[in-house]
This record gives C-alpha cells, sequence and structure tokens, in this order.
C-alpha cells in the first residue's frame, strides 16, 4: 500500500488528507485544499472510497468537489449529507490493501474516529506526531466549545489498548507521518495530556 499526502501543496490551512492505493483506492479525509482532486488525479483515475475521521471544516470542505469528481462511497462515524456507509466502533473498514479496525476516538471532535491495521494508524486529529506545541507525541486541541480534554484522554487510552504492537506508519490530521514506534508516539501524547495543562497556554 503507497501513502500520498494530496494537500501537501496547499498554501490555505487544512488537514492532511491521504491517498491510499491498493485494492482499496480510499481517501482517508478529503481537507480544505481546492487543488484536492488534481493532486489525487495525479496519482489514480478514481476513488473507491472516502474514511472522514471527523467532520471540522479542515477535514471535509472539500467533500462536494471530491463527491462530484469520483462518486466514491462515503464512510462517516456522524450524520451527512455525502455520507454513504455509517461506521460505528468496532467495524471493519478496507482502505489501500488493507483491513483496518475503526476506534471511536472523541474529545476533539464527538463523531472522531481513528483506524487501526496491524501496521498502521490513521489518528485524525487524536493524537499527531508534531504540531507547533510538540515536536513528538502531540494530541488535538480541546479548547474550543464542545470539546473535552477529558473525553480525549479517554479516548487516547482506548486507543493505546487496540493499538497493535507492529503498528509502524502513523498518519495524523496534521503535522508530518511517523515511521517508527507508533506506541511510543502515543504513549507521549497521552502523558501530555494527562497532565491536564492547556496545549496553547495563550489561549486558556
Amino acid at each position: 500500500m503507497t501513502v500520498h499526502t494530496v494537500t501537501a501543496d496547499a498554501e490555505t490551512f487544512t488537514c492532511n488528507a491521504y491517498l491510499a492505493t491498493g485494492a482499496v483506492t480510499a481517501l482517508v479525509d478529503v481537507g480544505a485544499y481546492d487543488g484536492v482532486v488534481d493532486a489525487v488525479r495525479e496519482h489514480v483515475g478514481d476513488v473507491d472510497a472516502v474514511h472522514l475521521t471527523h467532520q471540522h471544516g479542515d477535514h471535509v470542505a472539500e467533500l462536494d468537489a471530491v463527491v462530484d469528481a469520483f462518486a466514491p462511497d462515503v464512510y462517516a462515524y456522524g450524520e451527512h449529507e455525502y455520507r454513504t456507509h455509517a461506521i460505528e466502533d468496532g467495524d471493519t473498514v478496507e482502505i489501500g490493501d488493507e483491513s483496518f479496525d475503526v476506534v471511536y476516538t472523541p474529545g476533539h471532535a464527538s463523531d472522531h474516529v481513528s483506524f487501526v491495521s496491524e501496521s498502521t494508524l490513521y489518528s485524525g486529529d487524536v493524537v499527531v506526531h508534531d504540531d507547533g506545541a510538540f515536536d513528538y507525541g502531540s494530541f488535538g486541541r480541546t479548547d474550543y466549545a464542545g470539546q473535552s480534554r477529558e473525553r480525549l484522554v479517554e479516548s487516547i487510552r482506548e486507543l493505546l489498548e487496540r493499538l497493535p504492537d507492529g503498528v509502524e506508519h502513523m498518519y495524523a490530521g496534521h503535522g508530518s507521518e511517523f515511521h517508527g514506534d507508533v506506541r511510543d508516539v502515543v504513549e507521549t501524547a497521552l502523558s501530555r495530556a494527562e497532565k491536564r495543562e492547556p496545549k496553547y497556554p495563550d489561549d486558556a
């Protein structure tokens, strides 16, 4: 399975949108980059499925364009006009050449899910490798209305419980992708989140 970050050239704020090629050509999130359809077409002619980690604007703004261009199946936890398949905690989805377990991971967003296989984690915004707050093992912000640090901490713990030991690839909603000991990154994020300190002190 080959994974491409198709929002890499975006000059405006967006999440990372990942194109996984293989038996099931799939996008994990679509982002807010108005060039995402053209970026996808640089690698493939069609997209079978879109899997949404959650529905914040930076993750779904270009969903209408992607649906218009490729007519994919759209998998999401929360309701959406383009959703064709509702997913729940414990479901299995196919991304590229692998089967992924759906893990419900709210806190940053009430509809947030992560996708976990034997080798790979698509973590959305629940855990990221690096961002403006931390360089190794960070977590989604929880200082906006409707978000919860307590629930996020529970979600990261649940993610760790269901993360196979051999996971070596992590694709998060923001920051850079990571290849190595993914469990250590997630454990580091958990230890920071458990301190309950503001992620961005200036916003406290």
